[in-house]
């Protein structure tokens, strides 16, 4: 087998047991969102892309249509960005936006490879100021975003590429069953 190929095997056998997690967050996040809440997402470099991945298949559809939902990939807005980064610095990059757009009730979520980028690991802390459920998907644990937030699901992997294909496929797993939960 591939180096690549028996990285993945290996850690997605052992993100495996955290099926139930990623069952219950699905059903979650289904009633918030059929209840018209929000998520917001938020990650930086191949994790806002995950983020950003998940927003696009609740707004869109991920294989059955449906009503779209209320889902913000907070680094989508580049004036926004460019702004907060200027006025507060980057460290509040999503901190501010969780405090704009999020409501009690709403759920965040962070990824981060590392578990320790500040910016995301502010948005983690607005979000629970804010009474948000609070989610991370991380790299190994523990790791100060993981203590963050209310839940979390860590990959026990050393290699970035990895976790975040694990990650995208945790949220294919989480978007399948948003729409099992709704339909």
């Amino acid at each position: 087998m591939h180096p690549h190929l028996a990285r993945l095997s290996t850690a997605l056998t052992a993100v495996d047991p955290e099926t139930p997690k990623i069952h219950a967050w699905g059903y979650k996040l289904a009633a918030v969102l059929s209840g018209g809440g929000r998520l917001l997402a938020c990650g930086n470099g191949g994790s806002a892309a995950e983020a950003q991945h998940l927003t696009a298949e609740l707004v869109g559809r991920y294989r059955a249509d449906r009503r779209p939902y209320a889902a913000i990939p907070l680094h989508g807005d580049t004036s926004s960005l460019t702004a907060i980064c200027n006025d507060f610095g980057l460290k509040e990059l999503y901190a501010r936006q969780v405090r704009a757009h999020g409501r009690p009730g709403d759920v965040l979520i962070c990824l981060s490879t590392s578990g320790t980028s500040a910016n995301v690991t502010e948005a983690a802390e607005a979000g629970r100021e804010c009474g948000l459920t609070t989610w991370a998907l991380t790299g190994p644990g523990p790791n100060p975003l993981a203590d963050l937030c209310d839940e979390a699901l860590t990959v026990p992997a050393d290699d970035t590429a990895t976790i975040q294909e694990v990650h995208l496929t945790v949220i294919h797993m989480l978007c399948d069953v948003i729409e099992k939960a709704v339909a």
